[in-house]
């Protein structure tokens, strides 16, 4: 039996304020926003096993869109940030994909974070005057077999033989799959991407 994590988890918005002005002389306000969207909330899935073939990988496919709007936090997709910081002060910076201080991977860039991927675990957004100019999609940065402690504002990446308030490892990530029971039966729970048909598989720790 498994739990089925779904997004929705970190929610509460974190912002970054900069001040920048434009050619003309008028100041304008450019606001950075990451708000986290996953809501991991544990669920008994009582769903039989798919039939449907999945298929085993180390990360996630290949986002819909590299295309997006403008932001002073320049990043590609594929690359991985360190996401942090409060409400009124958020904290992002490029880390290596893996690492001790990476904790999302950027999966897609829109105009707005409205136009991100519905189930993105997070996303950052920056503003001029209050509206939008662009955004960043993230995605928590899994590695198979890699720890992290999601149980905080944003996850962490911790190592296995850590503790943490709700460390998970991570057994294997499912493309093609709807239902953590698809899951390895070391895994006993698993964070379901349903729009992209990809599950996680963790192991609770």
């Amino acid at each position: 039996m498994f739990a089925d994590l779904s997004p929705g988890r970190f929610v509460g918005a974190v912002a970054l304020t900069v001040t920048a002005f434009v050619s003309a002389g008028c100041g304008g306000t450019i606001d950075g926003n990451a708000q986290p969207a996953i809501d991991v909330v544990p669920a008994t899935s009582s769903a039989a096993p798919t039939t449907e073939s999945s298929t085993t990988t180390t990360g996630k496919p290949a986002p819909t869109s590299s295309r997006g709007g403008d932001t002073d936090f320049q990043a590609r997709v594929g690359d991985c940030v360190a996401l942090g910081g409060t409400v009124d002060d958020a904290t992002i910076e490029k880390a290596s994909c893996g690492s001790r201080s990476s904790n999302y991977k950027v999966i897609g860039k829109a105009r707005t974070s409205g136009d991100c991927v519905s189930d993105r675990d997070n996303f950052y957004a920056e503003t001029l005057n209050g509206i939008e100019t662009g955004a960043l999609c993230l995605d928590i940065d899994w590695v198979v077999g890699g720890c992290m402690d999601v149980g905080g504002e944003e996850p962490s990446r911790i190592d296995c033989a850590e503790s943490g308030s709700e460390p998970v490892k991570v057994i294997t990530i499912l493309n093609d799959s709807d239902s953590v029971d698809s899951c390895p039966d070391i895994a006993d729970s698993g964070f379901k991407y349903a729009e992209r048909r990809i599950v996680v598989c963790v192991e609770s720790l």
